[in-house]
């Protein structure tokens, strides 16, 4: 069997279709040139509330926008709506961008969007944008994986689903500790006390730990701190949401250049 390339083009995104597009952490410069061909063919864009004016600027002046807020502890437009409003766009012949934050398969409800779309019979495209966790570790000028300091990463959510008990964060933390790897938490900050006390099971209280804060934007602000110091570095700084948290020893090289153990600034 031969191997086959698969070039974007603009006639992916036609009538009748639906194209989940990442729009990055915020940094409209760090858009993707996939991601501005989709945003840029749409005539309808259904907008999550962390893309800023600045990515929007690409849509075509006769699109129609819909903002439709997806923020924690916030209100938020039901994800049912988002979805019929998609499938009743697309049957009405639209080209339809739904517009994430970050990227769309990363905390982004792509993965149950994509399902609903395909069970209507829509066509469905997705281009991927730069994570948030990505994007805040760069702008501290560290990796989320080393070859000294950290042999992995993982992605996971702080925020529990209603029903559900969520991350098991004794076992994270023995895991990360045994195999070496960053963790990155979306949506921590709300329960950021009951985190710290569980991965304080299995990880030192020295271990560096960073809170960045709308990463990538102009009013970015993060604290360097520890694990044993987290809860209160969060309350002391008023660091709120978005923010991502990232526990590890990757976090050493910022924390040894801060001049006490906690250090907050914008980037």
């Amino acid at each position: 069997m031969n191997a086959q390339s698969h070039m974007p083009s603009s006639s992916e995104f036609r009538p009748g279709t639906v194209t989940l597009v990442g729009a990055g952490p915020g940094d409209p410069d760090l858009l993707t040139l996939k991601a501005v061909k989709a945003i840029s063919a749409a005539t309808v864009l259904l907008v999550d509330d962390l893309v800023s004016d600045a990515v929007l600027a690409h849509a075509s002046p006769r699109a129609r926008i819909v903002h439709v807020g997806k923020r924690g502890g916030c209100k938020s437009t039901p994800q049912a709506f988002i979805e019929k409003l998609m499938v009743m766009a697309a049957g009405e012949g639209e080209t339809v961008v739904r517009l994430k934050g970050g990227d769309p398969f990363i905390f982004g409800r792509g993965g149950e969007e994509v399902q609903h779309l395909q069970a209507a019979g829509i066509h469905v495209n997705v281009v991927n944008g730069i994570t948030s966790g990505l994007a805040a570790v760069t702008s501290l000028g560290v990796p989320l994986t080393h070859r000294e300091h950290a042999h992995g990463v993982v992605f996971v959510t702080g925020h529990a689903r209603p029903g559900s008990d969520g991350t098991d964060w004794r076992a994270l933390a023995a895991t990360a500790r045994d195999a070496k790897l960053t963790l990155v938490i979306y949506m921590g900050v709300s329960g950021v006390r009951r985190i710290q006390d569980e991965l304080l099971t299995g990880l030192p209280a020295a271990t560096p730990v960073a809170v960045v804060q709308r990463a990538s934007l102009p009013d970015q602000r993060h604290a360097v701190t520890t694990l044993g110091e987290l809860s209160a570095t969060v309350s002391r700084e008023g660091l709120a949401s978005p923010s991502v948290i990232v526990v590890g020893d990757v976090i050493g090289g910022v924390a040894a250049a801060a001049s006490a153990p906690a250090h907050v600034r914008a980037a």
